[in-house]
């Protein structure tokens, strides 16, 4: 059973109410309103940043006064209306875990990537977590930082990390991989398997470290809990048959959300949905966030037998909408189980917002 304390954060007097919001969200229901993030997903990486200050980029990442500095900057000057949340998460990338396990991270403005590092069953004996990793040993600088100066002002979460096919994908390559799967998926298997068992250990460390400060267990989807949470995908489920997906992804997505309180899953676009049907019938799993796209894949309305079908599952679900859909996503849509993420930055708007989502019964 969780209790609902209270990190007094300067900028937000009403955390704890948020965080009933959100805990009757987990259980799809909803209090006055529905929760409502004012932010688009991902909209932290949509700006790169000026190179003038490091020689290269990785040292721009690696940067930790830099990092927590724009935090404190971020926080100093913004409002959190909602369920926004004041928080920081460290980040070098969304294969940093696959860096763990022997591959080499290439550093972009907004991401990084792994360089692939087996090639087959000959390679099995270079597959091994490495507690030493630079990414390991950044990753608990950066947090260790920023839990020194986070009192009162943001929330510290842990790092985004991908086990699973798409780890295998990071390791082998996705050529590479498919190739495996074909020829040797028993390897395939071995390899997501051996990455099981140090993931969920460096999950635990994570939470050990958040939990002995007071916080909470968030990470880039702003959603805290106060157990431990979780969020699973497959982005490469978007290419594999749901044959391929049922054997090679679900049997360890099963496996890993059993370790959390909650667990929401990332269903990145059409491609992934084709597996919602499997993905709805794990009991761990209490919501999806759905990553509608780009371009054809707007406007949200298209999606909403989507939704609804999420909902009649009895699961919460993640929706990213523009402020002018709000009204007939409302109209088309039951309030229980929908967070929103919706891009305003105005307090005076997000404030209308919130007093028309008063009224969605």
């Amino acid at each position: 059973m969780a209790v609902f304390f209270d990190p007094q954060l300067e900028k937000k007097p009403d955390f704890v109410r948020c965080m009933e919001r959100i805990y009757a969200w987990y259980d799809h229901e909803v209090l006055d309103r529905v929760p409502v993030r004012f932010s688009a997903h991902n909209a932290e990486f949509d700006t790169a940043e000026a190179m003038d200050r490091w020689p290269t980029l990785k040292d721009r990442w690696y940067d930790t006064e830099h990092q927590i500095q724009k935090v404190l900057e971020t926080v100093e000057k913004g409002s959190f209306l909602g369920e926004t949340f004041p928080m920081y998460f460290p980040n070098l990338g969304p294969n940093v875990f696959a860096g763990m396990m022997g591959a080499q991270l290439e550093f972009g403005d907004v991401t990084s990537w792994a360089r692939p590092c087996l090639s087959g069953p000959e390679d099995l004996s270079k597959l091994a977590f490495n507690a030493s990793s630079e990414y390991l040993v950044k990753l608990n600088e950066l947090t260790d930082r920023a839990l020194e100066v986070c009192e009162g002002k943001f929330l510290v979460g842990y790092t985004d990390m991908h086990p699973g096919l798409d780890c295998a994908d990071a390791l082998l390559g996705t050529q590479e991989l498919f190739y495996q799967i074909m020829d040797e998926p028993d390897f395939v298997k071995e390899v997501i398997q051996r990455c099981a068992e140090p993931f969920l250990a460096v999950m635990d460390q994570f939470h050990a470290k958040l939990f002995a400060h007071g916080q909470l267990s968030v990470t880039w989807m702003q959603i805290p809990s106060y157990e431990g949470m979780h969020i699973p995908s497959c982005d490469l489920g978007a290419m594999v048959s749901e044959d391929t997906f049922n054997e090679f992804a679900l049997p360890y997505i099963q496996q890993e959300v059993k370790h959390f309180r909650h667990n929401i899953f990332h269903v990145d676009g059409k491609g992934v949905a084709r597996h919602l049907d499997a993905l709805l019938a794990i009991p761990e799993i209490q919501a999806y966030q759905w990553v509608q796209g780009v371009g054809l894949d707007r406007p949200i309305m298209q999606w909403v037998p989507l939704i609804k079908r999420i909902q009649a599952a009895g699961k919460s679900v993640v929706v990213d909408l523009h402020l002018d859909e709000l009204e007939p996503f409302m109209d088309a849509v039951r309030p229980e189980g929908i967070l929103l993420c919706i891009d305003e930055s105005d307090p005076e708007v997000q404030q209308a917002v919130l007093d028309k989502l008063l009224k969605w019964k």
